[in-house]
């Protein structure tokens, strides 16, 4: 593999916020070299950079507790199933009773698939007082480390940090984020929630969503519902 080559693949490693930077980083120190240039220096901070970008990812990684799960939800008895299905396709969408588990189970599945460590899950509801519970449940759930793990951000609360995996959002929060970042660069994973309400705001979300798995292959997108048709 050429020098070039394995930074790429270092860089695809980092934390996916960091990816557009180090990479155009990368490209001015290829380009410097091409036209004959000075760029020592920009490759020790492209190094530098990186470097902390990996660090931030593996203390992410590593702060994820042991996952306990409720094995009285009917979503815990397809836990295996539901792994697989999102480790293996970039989109999945999965219908199920209200009440059987998927707003909270969900998420720790994907945090047990070692989604939440390059970017942030995040988990849209269309109400706040159901961001601002899912929140508060997920936490607890999580154990004793839940709460710096676990944040939510609705209209005038951000409850959020550096070491937030779990965001959990209305609908309308995230609808609003897509107008400074396009790409979701901060997000590894997004849930869409009770998709069946099919409020405006979801739909542009689906649509938004619908473009954007093109441009990040990378990013996992699980649309859940109560009464959806999955066969759409």
């Amino acid at each position: 593999m050429s020098f070039y080559a394995d930074l790429d693949s270092r860089i695809s490693q980092a934390m996916q916020a960091d990816g557009h930077r180090l990479r155009n980083m990368l490209r001015a120190v290829r380009q410097a070299e091409e036209s004959g240039r000075p760029f020592d220096k920009n490759l020790a901070k492209l190094h530098e950079v990186l470097e902390a970008s990996l660090a931030r990812r593996e203390a992410r990684h590593k702060s994820v507790p042991k996952i306990v799960y409720d094995e009285s939800l009917p979503v815990v008895g397809k836990r295996a199933d539901i792994a697989a299905a999102i480790r293996d396709h970039q989109v999945v969408v999965i219908c199920g009773e209200t009440g059987s588990g998927k707003s909270t189970q969900i998420p720790k599945i994907c945090l047990e698939l070692g989604r939440g460590s390059s970017g942030v899950i995040g988990h849209t509801q269309p109400r706040r007082i159901a961001a601002r519970s899912i929140a508060a449940r997920l936490a607890e759930e999580l154990g004793p480390t839940g709460c710096k793990l676990v944040g939510y951000k609705i209209r005038f609360a951000d409850q959020t940090g550096d070491q937030t995996l779990i965001k959990v959002m209305t609908d309308g929060v995230l609808l609003a984020e897509s107008q400074a970042d396009r790409t979701f660069d901060q997000y590894d994973t997004i849930i869409i929630d009770e998709a069946h309400e099919r409020s405006l705001n979801i739909d542009f979300l689906l649509g938004h969503l619908r473009t954007l798995r093109y441009k990040r292959p990378e990013l996992k997108i699980v649309i859940t519902s109560a009464t959806i048709d999955t066969e759409m």
